[in-house]
């Protein structure tokens, strides 16, 4: 005798729903979140670089005072109520002027990263990848560039180029891109006779098909964690190229020119010279040990 089994309605049929790769990249970001904030000093740094970010967007409300407002009458008076940072020789409010300089600092080191990365990233995957005179041709014109010091090669582009913010970016960008490349070069040398490259060439795929399909997927971690930890050297660049009255002129509140303006007083007034150069090693502290927590998340060693 044969016995048929009871059919379900659809409505009472046990359901399994897959796992979406969106459900399965969430998940990993949430996991490599977490693993980022229990180190104390990354989360140090990153809450530096969110306040820093914050007092850029919402400067003109933070602001005490107009950062370009003269008031001889309180020039050179030291920390107090009414000046928090004190101020400049032309009582100008520090605190207002470090404040909006915020954002000068963020707009190099966003729009030189910007730059930086893509270049640095397409020369270095192309070398890797295709090897050869291309990788010879490629490689000679970023050894040229990293045999000389960021600051020098940035001072001789920007002595080229004339003074100004604009121009002290496009200088900083030039002189930043060949780390990027050689590291690029580095992970495409160790992935392109990988078996997963050597079938997509079997099945037909193209080139730039490989590069950008799978290359450039598995450089992007290595990429990011270099371009966080390059952003300090970005600051330094920048505020080095502002101290020598190359970058920012006067009277944007630049901190690179701040401190130059008041190394002349800074025996007596010694304010002028200690904040702005305190926000400069603490934002580029803050990067570092950014980058350094990214470093241990996207690294597949540290698993």
């Amino acid at each position: 005798m044969t016995t048929i089994a009871p059919t379900l309605p659809p409505s009472a049929r046990p359901t399994t729903v897959p796992r979406s790769g969106a459900q399965a990249l969430l998940r990993d970001l949430s996991n490599g979140l977490a693993r980022l904030l229990s180190n104390p000093l990354t989360l140090a740094g990153a809450a530096v670089i969110g306040l820093v970010i914050i007092v850029a967007l919402f400067a003109p409300w933070i602001a005490t005072h107009d950062p370009l407002a003269h008031n001889l009458a309180h020039a050179l008076q030291p920390p107090g109520a009414a000046h928090w940072f004190g101020t400049d020789e032309f009582g100008r409010d520090l605190f207002s002027r470090l404040v909006h300089g915020s954002r000068i600092t963020l707009y190099i080191v966003s729009l030189v990263t910007v730059v930086v990365g893509p270049i640095g990233l397409a020369v270095g995957v192309t070398s890797g990848y295709f090897g050869g005179w291309i990788d010879t041709v490629f490689m000679r014109v970023t050894d040229i560039f990293i045999s000389f010091p960021s600051l020098v090669l940035a001072l001789a582009f920007v002595a080229a180029l004339g003074p100004g913010l604009d121009h002290a970016v496009i200088a900083i960008a030039l002189t930043a891109w060949p780390p990027i490349a050689r590291l690029a070069r580095a992970e495409t040398l160790s992935l392109r006779k990988a078996d997963f490259i050597v079938v997509a060439q079997l099945q037909g795929a193209s080139s730039l098909r490989i590069l950008v399909r799978h290359i450039v997927p598995l450089c992007l971690s290595s990429v990011v964690v270099r371009l966080t930890m390059n952003m300090a050297a970005i600051i330094l660049t920048a505020a080095g190229l502002g101290f020598l009255g190359l970058g920012a002129q006067a009277p944007l509140p630049e901190w690179g020119a701040m401190i130059s303006e008041g190394r002349r007083y800074m025996m007596d007034s010694w304010w002028m010279v200690a904040t702005p150069g305190a926000a400069i090693l603490l934002v580029s502290l803050a990067f570092n040990l950014l980058g350094d927590g990214l470093y241990d998340v996207l690294d597949p060693r540290g698993e």
